[in-house]
């Protein structure tokens, strides 16, 4: 690893802030006290969640950790195309007596209010999803001494945000759970994305800044290999997803290994931006039909996705999940850590012992 990240986290490992819930403080902290890079999901939350969250983690841990922000989105919706995927979503709503939710609540994510939090009370890393700071951002945190970084999917994507002053980039994989990082979601230029290893080697490069690899990894081996191909660390969710201290929903922990889930696919039905999650009923009903309008859909859609996790329908529910999902493990994050690290060593001295027979 590069010295930064050397000095944040005793091994190449960090637990992707996954906003909805999952990343929560006590599975942060967790990983974080086990030698690795815990993160909390800024995303959804307010300024004084956020707040409310930092607080809760220092007094969990004394260890480096970090917060996850969304670049505000501003791009502008059809009223009409909004109405007819409205129309399409009635019978969800009358399934679970709810109404759907106000598409117009709101693009930015209080992102600015949530920067004024980072900046009075700095934490060790900030981390932006959905596109780059502007240098002056980043510049202010490098002053207020946070390293950051910013979630990249192309090559394109990385030298922006070098050239932006960012301190290190997260080469997100198409294998990745969750949303795509996109800095732009333009459907016409859509094409699933590039794979984790071809894409690490792309950004390695392209820029001269330290290269986090996210997508699809669940074991020591997978961490190995991008860290063959140049990254200087791996990040991983859905491999922490299952972990006791996960604020995920049981239902979502339960489908990760379910047989009734065997996929997973990237989808705008739940959101208007693609995500991968597993293939429910709620995916295979309106994906086809979900317009690209983020954040319109998510607000949208969260009222019907608050309403099946109450009524314990794992079918309407937002199931995000990476391409590993089947290989989760149900262990405490701190165990997890330490055995990820174990499966990393163990696979480093196959490899070199391979290379001299």
């Amino acid at each position: 690893m590069s010295s930064a990240l050397t000095d944040l986290c005793r091994y190449p490992i960090v637990q992707a802030p996954m906003a909805g819930g999952p990343s929560c403080p006590q599975l942060a902290a967790a990983v974080s006290e086990a030698g690795g890079l815990g993160f909390l999901a800024g995303g959804y939350r307010t300024a004084d969640g956020i707040r409310d969250e930092i607080g809760q983690m220092r007094a969990l841990t004394g260890q480096p950790f970090g917060v996850n922000l969304f670049m505000p989105q501003h791009n502008p919706a059809d009223p009409a195309v909004l109405d007819a995927y409205g129309d399409r979503l009635a019978g969800e709503a009358a399934c679970y007596e709810t109404a759907l939710g106000d598409p117009g609540t709101g693009g930015d994510d209080f992102y600015e209010d949530k920067l004024a939090v980072l900046l009075d009370t700095p934490v060790p890393v900030v981390s932006f999803t959905f596109g780059c700071p502007s240098r002056d951002t980043l510049d202010a945190f490098a002053a207020a001494g946070t390293y950051t970084v910013v979630t990249v999917t192309s090559p394109e994507e990385a030298q922006a945000a070098q050239w932006a002053g960012a301190d290190a980039v997260c080469a997100q994989g198409t294998e990745a759970g969750g949303h795509r990082s996109t800095f732009e979601d333009d459907p016409a230029t859509e094409d699933g994305g590039t794979g984790l290893l071809s894409l690490v080697t792309q950004v390695r490069e392209t820029v001269q800044i330290p290269v986090v690899a996210a997508g699809g990894l669940m074991r020591g081996s997978q961490i190995a290999a991008v860290l063959a191909a140049g990254a200087d660390a791996a990040q991983l969710g859905t491999a922490f997803l299952a972990c006791p201290e996960s604020g995920a929903h049981a239902l979502h922990k339960q489908a990760l290994t379910n047989p009734l889930f065997v996929r997973t696919t990237l989808t705008r039905a739940f959101s208007g931006r693609p995500a991968r999650g597993l293939v429910n009923r709620f995916v295979r009903e309106h994906g086809p039909y979900a317009p690209a309008a983020y954040p319109q859909v998510h607000h949208m859609t969260s009222v019907l996705r608050r309403a099946a996790a109450r009524a314990g329908d794992a079918q309407g529910m937002a199931l995000w999940a990476g391409q590993g999902h089947r290989m989760v493990r149900e262990l405490p994050a701190g165990r997890l850590v330490r055995l990820l690290a174990e499966e990393l060593d163990a696979a480093r001295t196959a490899v070199s012992t391979r290379s001299t027979q």
